[in-house]
């Protein structure tokens, strides 16, 4: 490919980030050069013509989002940061991918200033992408009136051929597609390399009619280091307000490597101290610098920075006077950027008695979100095509449209993969609480958004229903067993599975209130009876993660403990075990996560030392139960996958029956 005329000092500037991405590389011995090096005229575009940004703000509301979904080119990101003026200094680009550095492996939100999402498993990106533009779109349909388009930005991103390969893409651009998400504008790096070589190994689709079909504005440009051309590209995508665009940019990988452009030796690794000379002669810099940024590009890019000062100044001006102008409103969105919720906002919630027939936590949970949802204006969500099933519609809402962005219902559809992406890319978003709904099994689908929300520390709430082998029928392909343990094995989780309709209420309190990572939430499909609060322990203590349900008669010979519909089980088989002289006690634990965080004087008084003799019960996998049972204890739980029959004929065939929680806990004894 040749070099474009242009302007010497944009030429100079995009060369210098080629160069310095290959000098990160290099010195850290680890990393991907070559597309950096290839997309620095698209950086270029966007830091310099393109976005709307504040580096000396880089969380201003209506600031256009930047993700870079193929997060191993974020020399290139870090890079363009530093130069116009982030709080990322030329050391830090010299420590890149070192212990306690800035300049991570792959982009971390929250570590680096101007980092708007991690990334780095291709996809995800590309998805949370989705969620940015959905809540763009929902909070300008709140929030902006005529003479106040207070929220009008758009999302960038930056994908690559992997990404194009990665299934939750799909999910992602079909779900962009139909919602006409016209604010997302995407550039595909068409590079046709891959760690393995060639792409064409495996990958020989055409993308752009793929995307077209999709429902997206689809543009090519044949050479990446034609500036012009993307700056075109851009503007026509500005201009294509109801399709998401695509923009599809053949690159040639590690540009200006005079051995290894074009190669898949200039992906994953450095270039070679030898080659890092090569490219710098080829660049017209002097061979024997490193980390050389000239003073006149410096100077350049640090006045293109400092541009945002003055588009947020006119912002916030605009801003001050939509408050004059709508006070509440204006009221409600601060109150929502805070991480506050609006006064009153649990005054209406359900209450349930032990007189009341059983009830399913997930028909619980129902009620529940739907008395949150009439206070907080900006609670939404949905489900993965299961509304009906996991009780999440909210009733007096209509739902989020391609005509109607005020709905607060979304409609996932069946992308699972896809809807825990685009819930981190809500949740990003000051202003939303997102939740999204499937049954438990299938969080098996959205492992990945999981894990990236807790790396970020932000609180999505995930719902999962049909917790157990009490859904039934539906066998051993719907009946969760593992995935209570391998959730609850996440760092900065926290999984919640109430026993009854009131810890219901209590589990969604503590979910929109909750900060520093994502709240999972596990309810029943079967009916469960109400808990009696005013003979035994209340229900609000769920948020100490376990508590004293039921005491014992005198000093506990035994500990029951049970979270979700088992709590009613070792209940009753609390009763049988006093009646034969067995002094028991009953914990409810809820959540292992909220338990940890209380002090060592309330975690002894719901599990003393002196009383090691305990059984867990839990209609899932064992693994981790020990830390609660002790070497003294056992656990009641699935060993094996679940079966199809009705949910009282598998509870007798794995041994949730009082009869075998009794002979259980007399072994132990």
């Amino acid at each position: 490919m040749d070099t474009i005329a242009i302007p010497s000092i944009e030429e100079k500037g995009i060369n210098t980030v080629r160069i310095l991405a290959a000098d990160m590389v290099q010195k850290a011995n680890s990393g991907h050069p070559g597309t950096a090096m290839a997309l620095s005229p698209i950086g270029h575009v966007l830091w310099k013509e393109t976005l709307n940004y504040n580096p000396k703000n880089p969380h201003w509301a209506n600031r256009d989002r930047f993700i870079l979904s193929c997060g191993h080119a974020c020399v290139l990101q870090y890079s363009y940061l530093h130069l116009t003026g982030y709080d990322v200094t030329l050391d830090d680009l010299k420590n890149f991918r070192q212990l306690n550095s800035k300049t991570a492996g792959h982009p971390e939100y929250g570590l680096c200033p101007g980092i708007d999402v991690t990334t780095g498993p291709l996809g995800q990106g590309f998805a949370n992408g989705v969620g940015f533009a959905i809540a763009q779109k929902h909070l300008a349909s709140r929030y902006n009136k005529p003479g106040f388009d207070i929220f009008n930005y758009h999302i960038y991103a930056i994908c690559s051929d992997g990404d194009m390969m990665e299934g939750v893409t799909s999910e992602a651009a079909s779900l962009a597609g139909h919602l006409e998400l016209g604010n997302i504008i995407y550039l595909y790096d068409d590079n046709h390399i891959s760690i393995e070589g060639a792409t064409d190994i495996t990958f020989n689709e055409d993308v752009s009619e793929r995307f077209r079909a999709y429902g997206w504005h689809v543009q090519e440009i044949a050479d990446a280091n034609d500036v012009h051309a993307i700056e075109l590209a851009i503007t026509n995508a500005k201009a294509e307000a109801q399709k998401p665009s695509l923009i599809r940019v053949r690159s040639l990988i590690a540009y200006g490597s005079p051995n290894k452009s074009g190669t898949a030796g200039s992906h994953g690794a450095p270039l070679g101290a030898d080659e890092v000379k090569l490219v710098k002669e080829f660049f017209g810099f002097d061979p024997n610098k490193s980390f050389d940024i000239p003073t006149d590009v410096a100077e350049y890019y640090r006045k293109v920075g400092a541009r945002g000062e003055d588009t947020e100044a006119k912002w916030n001006k605009l801003f001050a006077d939509y408050k004059a102008q709508f006070p509440e409103l204006a009221e409600e969105y601060e109150t929502a950027v805070k991480g506050e919720l609006p006064k009153g906002w649990d005054a209406d919630l359900p209450t349930f008695k032990a007189s009341d027939p059983k009830v399913a936590t997930r028909v619980a949970s129902g009620k529940a979100l739907n008395a949150l949802a009439a206070k907080i204006p900006y609670l939404i969500g949905g489900a993965a095509d299961l509304a009906p099933s996991t009780e999440t519609n909210l009733k007096n809402f209509d739902s989020f449209t391609s005509e109607n962005r005020a709905g607060r219902n979304f409609h996932f559809g069946i992308r699972e993969h896809a809807m825990g992406s685009a819930m981190n890319g809500m949740s990003l978003t000051p202003g939303v609480i997102p939740f999204g709904a499937t049954f438990l099994m299938f969080s098996e689908y959205m492992r990945p958004p999981i894990r990236l929300a807790s790396i970020m520390k932000i609180s999505p709430i995930f719902v999962y229903t049909h917790d157990s082998i009490g859904l039934g029928e539906d066998g051993t392909t719907h009946q969760p067993v593992e995935q209570l343990a391998s959730l609850r094995s996440i760092p900065r989780i926290t999984v919640i599975r109430p026993a009854d309709a009131n810890e219901t209420v209590e589990a969604w309190k503590v979910a929109v209130t909750h900060k520093d990572g994502p709240v999972v939430l596990v309810f029943t499909r079967q009916g469960l009876p109400i808990l009696d609060q005013d003979k035994y322990g209340k229900a609000s203590n769920l948020a100490k993660g376990a508590y004293i349900l039921s005491e014992a008669s005198k000093n506990p010979d035994l500990i029951l403990i049970a979270t979700g519909s088992e709590v009613a089980l070792i209940m009753e088989a609390q009763a049988k075990l006093e009646a034969e002289g067995i002094s028991t006690r009953v914990v409810s634990m809820p959540s292992w996560e909220l338990f940890e965080k209380q002090d060592a004087a309330y975690k002894e008084s719901v599990f003393p030392k002196a009383y090691r003799k305990r059984l867990a019960v839990e209609m899932a996998s064992p693994m981790g139960w020990i830390k609660y049972t002790t070497d003294e204890g056992d656990m009641l739980g699935m060993e094996t996958f679940g079966e199809s029959a009705p949910a009282e004929d598998l509870y007798k065939h794995f041994g949730f029956t009082v009869d075998n929680v009794v002979k259980r806990a007399k072994a132990i004894l």
